[in-house]
């Protein structure tokens, strides 16, 4: 039992609409395709151990009709691994204070955004250096903890073709399916730091589920939230395949520092 009552892990209902999410179970995973919002209100208090969220803090490029476009402004054509997302959604301050009250600590992609809204003041700053170089894309992305902890940065190359150790390795790359999606091995590199063995994850924003890839191989618990229906299924079929590889394959499982 956790603190202040047990965390739904088989089925919930959202506490408004009353409306039944799709829920599948992968490994040590649950993910829920649903509203957050609606999904957090059925939680008490403290119910997670640590939040890690990557919330939209921009719908420029969304509302344009950018992402999902087969072709780029010169009219070259693109890999499209993934099409325009109907819902994006800024959160508000309600949503930082739910993200509180169901979770002793959080780790907060793009707070610098919300800064003006909520206070997100504190040390434990978390810098990802993408060491991009010349590149006209941004040299980092920053997110807040809630822990007191010193600033620390995680470099990884992640930049087209070029990730991490990889370099321009085709064969070894990470498919997007989302236009912001985040590698394995940040998130691998979070738990390892901010995560203890036996501790239960909550990603509001599942996105590509890059996070619940991490956990799988990790052993730690996640419930994840998607909205989109459609990011939803492809999230899951892409953890079920690494699931799938990683039991035929145990030596790839890591230990939760």
């Amino acid at each position: 039992m956790r603190p202040g009552g047990a965390v739904p892990r088989v089925g919930i209902s959202g506490a408004k609409s009353g409306c039944e999410v799709k829920i599948k179970n992968i490994g040590s995973c649950v993910l829920h395709q649903g509203d957050c919002m609606e999904f957090m209100k059925t939680l008490p208090d403290k119910a997670y151990d640590l939040a890690i969220v990557d919330p939209p803090y921009f719908s420029g490029p969304n509302k344009s009709g950018y992402y999902g476009k087969g072709f780029s402004s010169l009219g070259v054509q693109r890999a499209k691994h993934y099409d325009a997302l109907p819902a994006w959604e800024l959160p508000g301050t309600e949503y930082f204070s739910e993200l509180r009250r169901v979770s002793k600590n959080q780790i907060v992609w793009g707070a610098n955004h919300f800064a003006n809204r909520y206070d997100f003041s504190g040390p434990g700053w978390i810098v990802w250096d993408k060491l991009n170089g010349e590149s006209s894309f941004a040299d980092a992305e920053l997110a807040w903890s809630s822990f007191d902890k010193a600033c620390r940065v995680f470099r990884y190359v992640w930049n087209g073709m070029h990730q991490g150790q990889y370099g321009g390795n085709k064969a070894l790359k990470e498919t997007r399916i989302h236009p912001t999606q985040k590698p394995v091995a940040l998130y691998e590199w979070l738990l390892s730091r901010y995560a203890a063995p036996g501790q239960r994850v909550l990603d509001t924003h599942l996105g590509s589920g890059s996070i619940a890839v991490a956990s799988l191989n990790m052993g730690l618990q996640l419930d994840g939230v998607e909205l989109d229906d459609s990011m939803f299924e492809a999230a899951c079929c892409r953890i079920q395949a690494h699931a799938d590889h990683a039991l035929a394959n145990p030596s790839l499982l890591l230990e939760a520092a």
